[in-house]
């Protein structure tokens, strides 16, 4: 792995957005938005706003790096720009550690724009440190942005690629713990949940919701994360073909 070839691969990704701003609006924007919605949706309530806004201002990051970071990679082996990008002297995992270094670049900035329009903004009350959430919505779009890169391998189109998000992200925000706790599921839907890193996400969150100091339980949740990111990455990079069929 080289780190020269892994940032001129950043670098590449980075103009390239530049020159889509509804991608860009898409991943910046959007959650804002959303979180904006929610807490005036509840104004008449705004504890239940302080309930579940820790929660989805982790899980509205996710959803979009992961649509656009499948779709943009999807383009990119579409258009044959990664067979011929792996005719050069550049590994699999200069690539995706590119790719990754890119949008994931995109996403410290989304997640510092979302946690900084909740907590400052709109007022979400967090007895923990406004730090912890940012750092959890950060490895939430990492996530999201590691699922993305791995799910565009099976897609032959940007169609075929939002398809994927009923079976990847809906499943998985199902059963992560926003709608009911997990322990009140039934014992298979809770075993489930147990292996799904969207679940250990709102976890984190809550952690830091209702506990001042880091907790052992924090620490957990955020390494499940990270680890699964890093997993899929590596998935994601065996699913990268020299030639394409």
């Amino acid at each position: 792995m080289s780190t020269a070839r892994t940032l001129a691969t950043a670098a590449r990704v980075l103009r390239q957005l530049r020159h889509d701003p509804r991608s860009i609006a898409l991943m910046l924007l959007v959650p804002c938005v959303m979180l904006f919605l929610l807490r005036y949706v509840f104004d008449g309530s705004p504890g239940t706003f302080d309930d579940i806004g820790a929660s989805l201002l982790g899980i509205f990051p996710l959803i979009t790096m992961f649509l656009v970071t499948s779709i943009a990679t999807l383009r990119e082996r579409t258009s044959g720009t990664l067979e011929r990008l792996l005719a050069m002297p550049l590994g699999k995992a200069d690539l995706i550690a590119g790719y990754a270094l890119a949008f994931g670049l995109v996403a410290v900035v989304q997640s510092v724009l979302a946690t900084g329009l909740a907590v400052w903004f709109l007022g979400l009350d967090v007895v923990g440190s406004p730090w912890l959430l940012l750092l959890v919505a950060l490895l939430d779009a990492l996530l999201g942005t590691a699922l993305g890169l791995f799910v565009s391998a099976f897609a032959a189109s940007e169609f075929q690629a939002v398809q994927f998000m009923p079976a990847v992200i809906f499943p998985q925000l199902l059963l992560c713990g926003l709608f009911t706790p997990r322990d009140r599921m039934a014992p298979a839907l809770e075993a489930i949940s147990d292996v799904l890193p969207m679940s250990y996400a709102v976890d984190g969150m809550n952690e830091v919701l209702r506990h001042p100091d880091v907790t052992s339980a924090f620490v957990r949740d955020a390494l499940v994360v990270a680890g699964c990111a890093v997993l899929v990455l590596a998935l994601g990079a065996a699913t990268l073909r020299r030639r394409t069929p």
